[in-house]
């Protein structure tokens, strides 16, 4: 284990992959943002980010191999593309905006663009999936877990097709996340200190990505839609709460 990090710590981080993964292999949403709030618990803050990229980079790359059939390249091809805009944007980003403001407006605006339908998204076409996409890797390098809104976002184009909307968005966040883990490898962060607990939580987020995987195949459209937007209604209310807390 990393310093400062004790044996069953380690071992509550590895089962709660399994649970995260599944969790977001089921639902689409979810899983990233549990987990950062679980590691945050017991993570140094100048390490969170970066480890729990490389975590999520694991899982997503398990999810969208293991539901690769499923991914729709004509909205996961230009998102990747403006991802990597973003990054090297995000390198050299001299502006930093407060962490309380940043949860604010991405929880406020998770909301809008899940219970209100946003005139023409779905048909902004690729270059508005790029601008998009270069907004959230910008986006992700500050506050560590975008996934929410890029699943918001994919749910507008793919309204009766659930399996298409998780593993398109397993893809889309792999590239992100392993964007991530590069952006930091250069900023000099350690790596090889968190590798084997990073190896551990990814193999156990994979038999989770099998067990949710299962559920989502077996799961009727109205039910994923349900849980969907009660899942992610949470996490972005949570943003809000933990945005508001900060400016108090």
């Amino acid at each position: 284990m990393p310093a400062d990090l004790s044996v069953w710590v380690g071992a509550l981080l590895v089962v709660a992959s399994f649970f995260t993964s599944a969790l977001t292999a089921a639902f689409g949403v979810g899983g990233g943002l549990a987990m950062l709030a679980l590691m945050g618990l017991f993570i140094p803050v100048a390490a969170l980010i970066p480890v729990h990229g490389a975590v999520q980079f694991g899982s997503n790359t398990g999810r969208a191999w293991h539901q690769r059939e499923n991914v729709r390249m004509e909205v996961a091809g230009p998102f990747i593309g403006g991802s990597i805009i973003g990054a090297i944007a995000g390198v050299f980003l001299v502006v930093q905006l407060p962490d309380s403001l940043l949860k604010l407006v991405l929880g406020g605006f998770i909301i809008a663009i899940v219970w209100f339908k946003i005139p023409g998204i779905e048909s902004i076409g690729r270059f508005g999936l790029i601008v998009w996409s270069v907004f959230l890797a910008v986006l992700s390098m500050m506050v560590g877990a975008t996934g929410p809104l890029v699943s918001a976002v994919f749910a507008q184009f793919f309204r009766n097709e659930r399996k298409a909307l998780v593993a398109t968005h397993a893809a889309a966040m792999t590239v992100q996340h392993a964007l991530k883990i590069v952006v930091f490898g250069l900023a000099g962060f350690a790596f090889g200190d968190w590798l084997p607990l990073v190896l551990l939580m990814i193999c156990s987020g994979f038999l989770g990505t099998i067990f949710g995987t299962r559920l989502l195949e077996r799961m009727p459209e109205e039910v994923f839609r349900k849980w969907f937007k009660i899942g992610i209604t949470i996490l972005a209310l949570d943003l809000l709460r933990r945005g508001i807390a900060g400016w108090i």
